[in-house]
């Protein structure tokens, strides 16, 4: 316990370094830079990566800066750091955009700072420099590296308050987009509301466009009027305006090698729609039934979609179209199903189904005859029932091209081995 009659130890304050002390530091400093950077890596492996990656060569030009900039202010202590100061920043910039904390940044710092002063030692006792110059000279270099931390803040900070921006400005560009996908179901206020807080035009009409799960995008190629949602189990995303020439090239180059299918272009209260169909587009790609390019145009499988939206229902109407086929054996069932086929193509031309068919036109008539005994030629004939006939047969021939059953809800085996002897 300190009595009053005990007074403080005051410390001598220690001196300045002696300029003629760069002189002898200039030469070692090709060989400490090495020496750091070796000692980083030792001691931060998670690092490695980076002083290896394309930041490498940027970082070694900082230390080297850090270090002559330190031998400069050793030889003038007026000496400008303004150069030091701009890479520092640079350096914090680059650790926030990597994902590293400020106290990896800092580590890398006092791992400097005792390379250096372990060489500084050894320099001491070849130049037998004193006790008092050596502890100033330590002193001066912790004084130092803590500057070099509080400078490189600045640029970490900076970086890390505009991602927070940045990433607030996508929720709220997402939270704009799931509401307008919602439709008229949606409060208009609330919409103009978060449109005018982020910043984006409501516009007359939209296209969406659905992508693959896991897409490669790279955000920063697409126009910035673009809301996207990639946190959604089917990511999407809204172009505003039709997608023409330009906004497809921009959309080509942003995607990569995703797999992406454009929706229609329809007004803003219909974007859940154009949502909806590009996702059922894109499903029926990955079955193989549309034919599946990087940027699928959903305006070019407006039938097939259509055929195939209810898969349930196609299902029922088959059924009951091809009802009576259901007695025959497989062979006779296909055979006319192939015949029944030609006739919907033909508009009933016995010489072109013949054509089609690679088949005699009396073989032809032949089974025509079968085929109105079977379903009766009022059936076959009447406009109601041919066109149901023939947007089933249309169905089926696109299910063919399935690797995989496009159905929402999948049939049980047995129901779907019972489909394949009816139908063929």
């Amino acid at each position: 316990m300190t009595t009053s009659a005990t007074k403080p130890e005051v410390f001598e304050p220690l001196g300045p370094i002696p300029k003629e002390l760069a002189t002898i530091m200039r030469p070692e400093l090709p060989s400490l830079i090495r020496e750091i950077g070796e000692e980083i890596r030792r001691a931060i492996p998670e690092h490695t990566k980076f002083l290896n990656g394309p930041y490498g060569r940027a970082i070694q030009a900082c230390v080297e800066q850090i270090l002559i900039t330190f031998v400069e202010q050793v030889n003038d202590p007026a000496a400008s750091t303004a150069r030091r100061d701009e890479m520092c920043r640079r350096l914090g910039r680059c650790e926030a955009l990597s994902g590293h904390s400020l106290d990896t940044l800092r580590a890398s710092f006092q791992i400097g700072a005792r390379v250096a002063l372990r060489r500084a030692k050894r320099i001491g006792k070849r130049y037998s420099l004193s006790p008092s110059l050596m502890l100033s000279f330590a002193d001066a270099l912790f004084a130092y590296m803590d500057e070099l931390v509080e400078v490189s803040r600045e640029g970490y900070v900076a970086i890390k308050a505009q991602t927070e921006l940045n990433e607030q400005m996508e929720n709220e560009r997402r939270r704009l987009l799931r509401l307008v996908l919602a439709g008229p179901a949606a409060p208009r206020a609330k919409v103009t509301e978060l449109a005018e807080r982020t910043g984006w035009p409501l516009p007359d009409e939209v296209t969406l466009v659905a992508l693959a799960p896991d897409p490669q995008l790279m955000r920063e190629e697409l126009d910035a009027d673009a809301l996207v949602d990639l946190t959604d189990p089917q990511p999407h995303l809204l172009i505003p305006g039709p997608m023409d020439d330009l906004r497809h090239a921009t959309l080509e180059t942003a995607l990569s090698s995703t797999r992406a299918v454009i929706g229609l272009t329809v007004p803003l209260d219909d974007a859940g729609d154009s949502l909806r169909w590009a996702r059922q587009a894109l499903q029926l790609a990955e079955t193989g039934i549309i034919e599946a390019g990087p940027l699928i145009p959903c305006e070019e499988h407006l039938v097939t979609l259509w055929l195939l939206a209810d898969p349930a229902l196609t299902e029922q109407l088959a059924r009951r179209q091809l009802a009576p086929l259901a007695e025959l054996t497989e062979t006779q069932r296909e055979r006319l199903i192939e015949t029944l086929r030609a006739w919907h193509t033909t508009r009933g031309n016995a010489v072109e189904m013949a054509d089609l068919l690679h088949l005699h036109p009396q073989t032809v008539r032949y089974r025509m005859r079968n085929l109105e005994r079977i379903f009766g030629s009022r059936r076959l004939s009447d406009p109601d029932q041919r066109f149901a006939t023939e947007s089933v047969l249309r169905a089926l021939r696109l299910r063919e091209k399935a690797t995989v059953l496009p159905l929402a809800r999948q049939l049980r085996p047995a129901q779907d081995r019972s489909l394949s002897r009816t139908y063929g």
